[in-house]
């Protein structure tokens, strides 16, 4: 099995195109950092305007490199599903379109073994490449601005997490981010089984996930009640609970989480998403008629 993942993989990274989102990634956390860098100030003050008529802002202390984490993953988390499909929706109908994937059945493997290890290829591409996001957005930001408390915005308030209280955050965060962008790599692998051509399941994955972000950030009661909870992303943004912090006496309390239960309900329903793209791929594959 541990051959065969390790030419799935061979075959993903010697692809151009896999290497179009590490680019894609490392301009955009460049541009916003850049940005905040030189612009910074200005932008706190915007992002904090409702909050400076009650108290002074501390912006030296609250611009540092884990605010510029948090602006960057808000801004990058919702592209990068697109990114995930150039490879998950390319694992399968690039083998049918090259005429390889008859020649794979042939061989002493079940067409499930194939199937899970073309999509562990595909997760481990995923998660390589959440790693780069972490590596830039966060270890970068932290070098380029160093550290503080952080300040979390929430409509008319905000949460101060302590400076040693972040870092954790961060790595379950993360963590939870693999699982939401496994969700989004396991519906384009189930597009890639249905076809014989990897446009289509590219395709396909990103008007799915624009048409669901698009309902998910729309803010309709009608939508709110009937259609977002039942969104992949709509709990795709499950990272954030990670910042959201109790507090007691206007102070937050450290280690603590808002709304855990909800963090936990988020991430199961994605492991059901995946399971249910999973299985529908299972079964559709293992009934597919493979004739060049």
């Amino acid at each position: 099995m541990f051959p065969l993942l390790r030419i799935e993989l061979y075959k993903i990274f010697k692809r151009p195109r896999t290497y179009i989102a590490f680019g894609v990634i490392t301009v955009i956390i460049l541009l916003v950092q850049v940005a905040l860098k030189f612009g910074g100030r200005e932008y706190i003050a915007l992002m904090m305007s409702g909050l400076n008529e009650s108290f002074e802002v501390p912006t030296e202390e609250i611009l540092n490199g884990y605010l510029v984490c948090f602006i960057i993953l808000n801004l990058l988390l919702i592209h990068v599903p697109i990114l995930v499909a150039l490879v998950a929706g390319d694992v399968v109908a690039g083998e049918a379109n090259m005429g390889t994937l008859r020649l794979l059945i042939s061989k002493p493997v079940s067409r499930l073994q194939l199937l899970v290890i073309k999509f562990l290829a595909s997760s481990i591409y995923t998660f390589l490449l959440l790693i780069w996001v972490a590596i830039f957005a966060l270890f970068l930001s932290i070098l380029l601005f160093g550290t503080n408390q952080l300040a979390v915005a929430r409509e008319l308030e905000f949460n101060i997490i302590s400076k040693n209280d972040v870092l954790w955050r961060y790595a379950a965060a993360f963590v939870f981010a693999g699982l939401a962008l496994t969700t989004v790599a396991a519906m384009a692998f189930m597009f890639s089984v249905f076809a014989d051509n990897s446009v289509g399941p590219i395709v396909a994955t990103v008007c799915v996930v624009i048409v669901f972000t698009i309902l998910t950030q729309m803010q309709i009661p009608f939508y709110d009640q009937t259609v977002k909870p039942y969104l992949f992303t709509t709990h795709m943004l499950g990272w954030k609970g990670f910042f959201y912090v109790k507090g007691k006496d206007g102070v937050t309390i450290d280690g603590s989480i808002e709304d855990f239960s909800q963090i936990v309900k988020s991430g199961l329903i994605l492991v059901a998403y995946t399971v249910a793209f999973l299985t529908v791929a299972a079964w559709y594959f293992g009934k597919k008629s493979i004739l060049s």
